[in-house]
């Protein structure tokens, strides 16, 4: 039950008559009240303990359910452009005869337009923060700052040849310097080296020590690959994860997306060094690859959030779809149905997620003191009825149509499903422009 918390005597922002999943030790309330002031929740409780409050806006919620954003951990989202043109392909064909050829011809524009649909559709789900790496990153920036959303953005860095290696380096660096506290903080910058199979260990030592010296984390795709964790144990006669601690590159401050293929040694490093992993169970299960080891990362204590990939690999940057196939996918690699339980997805896609990115003080669950990024989900329809369980409900049954309202820093970005922020219309003509062009580029 919620515990009394001082009430101010003024709000910009009341939200009333809701359910509230707080995701803290209050746990589940009903009948609840949310008061926002200056971007932060100032209290969260029962509706009927709200004194008198001089009130700027009042959102009248029965019948919905307010909750923390979610929080992608691993996506590229100007990647909406290319979404459904590389299909039941495995990773390999599909980076190397769609992929990479598509984006070696994408223009900073492309990847602006592609990124704002992406905010957009991750608006109309309930995304509220998601960390990504691509290209043409200071693109991506722009449209975040336009759309209102918080993220953690990556400048890819990636090496064909030594001269690419460092200039994408060197473009990360200036990225770092540019971005890393903007759009009043909803914006942070790391560096994004791709992979332990597209930079080499010089690459990868450059991009550990600028990290430690600029204080930035660091996103990198680790152990995603069977054909290039093969490659690599031949070659070196390591894994991937105990290739990068031997160059010491692990720490606290590194997101690992997939940490599919895994030994035991693997993932007690991981745990050792304080590595957070991204499980993307759609796109893994997409591309033919396998299931992540989660359970047994959780039973280490290993921080793992939740990520939808880029849309060209799972199609869909709904966080609702994800965290359905992670319960779903862990049920089945371990053939038991009582891992992966609705709670777990349910904190992974959240607080879990603000935890992997190091947001945990200002997101990732409702209360005071906390960024007011709150979505309110709709349970008025009949595939969210009787109302039994809330976490199974939002897990099993819902999808990013239910949600209603999505509110980022306190500043309402969607009420009733019609976003205020963009001209949804306007991006969607873009988009099939931008990708209409880009393809015959291409051909």
């Amino acid at each position: 039950m919620a515990s009394a918390t001082p009430m101010p005597k003024e709000a910009d922002l009341l939200i009333r008559g809701c359910g509230i999943l707080t995701l803290s030790q209050q746990g589940f309330i009903t009948q609840g009240a949310i008061a926002v002031k200056d971007g932060r929740i100032t209290y969260v409780g029962k509706e009927g303990a709200v004194p008198k409050l001089r009130v700027e806006n009042v959102i009248e919620a029965e019948g919905k359910v307010a909750m923390p954003g979610f929080v992608n951990c691993h996506t590229h989202v100007a990647m909406t452009l290319f979404r459904g043109i590389a299909e039941d392909k495995p990773l390999g064909a599909w980076l190397r005869d769609t992929i990479w050829p598509l984006e070696r011809k994408l223009t900073r524009e492309d990847v602006y337009w592609g990124a704002l649909l992406g905010c957009l559709e991750m608006i109309k789900s309930g995304t509220t923060c998601f960390a990504d790496m691509y290209f043409h990153e200071d693109a991506v920036a722009e449209a975040v700052e336009k759309a209102g959303l918080r993220a953690v953005l990556s400048q890819g860095i990636i090496e064909g040849a030594a001269e690419l290696g460092m200039k994408t380096f060197n473009q990360a660096l200036s990225f770092v310097e540019k971005h890393h506290e903007g759009a009043e903080e909803r914006i942070k910058a790391w560096l994004g080296p791709h992979a332990v199979y597209t930079c080499s260990e010089q690459l990868l030592r450059r991009v550990r020590r600028a990290a430690s010296e600029k204080g930035v984390r660091i996103h990198i795709h680790l152990a995603e690959s069977l054909e290039h964790a093969e490659k690599i144990q031949k070659n070196r006669g390591l894994t991937e994860v105990e290739l990068l601690e031997k160059i010491g590159f692990l720490g606290p401050d590194v997101l690992a997306a997939h940490c599919i293929y895994l030994t035991e040694k693997d993932m007690r490093l991981l745990k050792k060094h304080g590595v957070k992993v991204a499980y993307n169970a759609v796109a893994n299960a997409k591309l033919g690859l396998d299931i992540s080891p989660v359970e047994e990362m959780k039973e280490l204590g290993i921080c793992v959030g939740l990520g939808t990939d880029g849309p060209a690999s799972n199609n869909s940057l709904d966080m609702f779809e994800t965290m359905k196939f992670a319960c779903l996918l862990q049920k089945i690699r371990y053939r038991d149905a009582t891992v992966m339980k609705t709670r777990e997805a349910v904190e992974m896609a959240t607080l879990g997620g603000a935890k992997a990115l190091g947001l945990e003080n200002d997101v990732g669950s409702l209360e005071p003191g906390k960024r007011a990024d709150i979505i309110l989900v709709d349970f008025r329809k009949p595939h969210l009825k009787p109302f039994r369980n809330v976490y199974a409900n939002l897990v099993y049954a819902s999808s990013g149509s239910d949600v209603d309202t999505v509110i980022v820093d306190g500043k309402i970005l969607m009420e009733q499903r019609q976003v205020k922020v963009l001209d949804e219309n306007k991006i969607m003509e873009k988009t099939e422009e931008k990708a209409f062009r880009l393809l015959r580029r291409n051909g």
